[in-house]
């Protein structure tokens, strides 16, 4: 067995990728000091939230996973990915506000795009991503490419932040599109999830012929790796699954009782449950 060249403490520096995060870290920090002068600061936990998926990042990108995922494992690759195209794009989603992303939202490019963030845009438009870039042709040039490998990256935290945001909802979303769609929405990524950790968790064949070398890298034989990599997805989705619709459980409940409430007072039941959607339910009960 020939491990090779141990990278538990190489550190993948790129100036470009730690560039880019630097500069989004100091363009959030400037807005919300803007909004915090202003009378209106951003919610300390959503400065937190926004912090933690920038080092989520950092974490896929720059710390020893990168240099496993370099070595070709698949699994590493794997944790790799689902750092970059779930859990990194969840905190930075749950770190934006409406008036954070206002000067974005008034060039004209973004407010068009916009309508990417539609559920029924937002999560076709994620499956079909991470399905394509599981293709063996498609993955493996990715891998063996450094600019596809980039665009890859990218691609997985633009649709993983689009698959998040109708949960989240920074942005007012359609009116059907409650906390009730919300939780099926939730299952509904899940499993398309599941299904592809499946495939690699109980397939009899290794997919990617780069994954393949002629000496077992730390003891691991590609189809082992193979089944770490869906039990790395599985295990993931699982978690967050649960505590995602945990949280929406709760906040249903939540919201139930205290539209009821507000109904029973004889308040309207659209500007009840518009308000109660987005938070300002106690606001609405306080001015009547």
């Amino acid at each position: 067995m020939d491990a090779g060249p141990s990278p538990l403490s190489s550190w993948t520096l790129e100036p470009l990728e730690l560039g880019a995060i630097a500069v989004v870290a100091l363009l959030y920090a400037r807005r919300a000091r803007t909004l915090r002068s202003r009378g209106t600061p951003v919610p300390a936990w959503r400065i937190w939230c926004f912090g933690t998926g920038l080092v989520l990042l950092l974490v896929a990108l720059a710390c020893p996973i990168a240099a496993f995922a370099e070595e070709q494992f698949f699994s590493a690759h794997m944790l790799q990915h689902v750092l970059l195209g779930d859990l990194a794009p969840l905190a930075l989603v749950a770190g934006l506000t409406g008036p954070l992303l206002r000067p974005v939202l008034s060039l004209p490019l973004v407010g068009r795009l916009r309508a990417l963030a539609h559920p029924l845009v937002a999560l076709p438009l994620w499956a079909l991503n991470l399905y394509l870039w599981h293709l063996p042709a498609l993955y493996e040039g990715a891998v063996r490419h450094e600019a596809l490998h980039a665009f890859e990256h990218v691609a997985f935290l633009a649709t993983g932040a689009l698959m998040w945001a109708p949960v989240i909802e920074v942005l007012p979303g359609p009116a059907w599109f409650g906390t009730g769609a919300k939780l099926g929405y939730i299952v509904a990524v899940r499993l398309i999830e599941t299904v592809l950790a499946n495939v690699f968790l109980w397939s009899g064949r290794v997919f990617y012929d780069v994954y393949v070398h002629p000496v077992e890298r730390w003891g691991i034989s590609p189809h082992a790796d193979q089944g770490l990599a869906g039990g790395v997805m599985l295990i993931e989705g699982s978690l967050v699954t649960l505590g995602a619709l945990a949280w929406l459980f709760l906040r249903w409940g939540k919201e139930s009782e205290l539209r009821q409430q507000l109904i029973e007072r004889g308040l309207d039941p659209d500007e009840v449950s518009r308000a109660v959607r987005y938070g300002r339910g106690e606001e609405l009960a306080g001015r009547r």
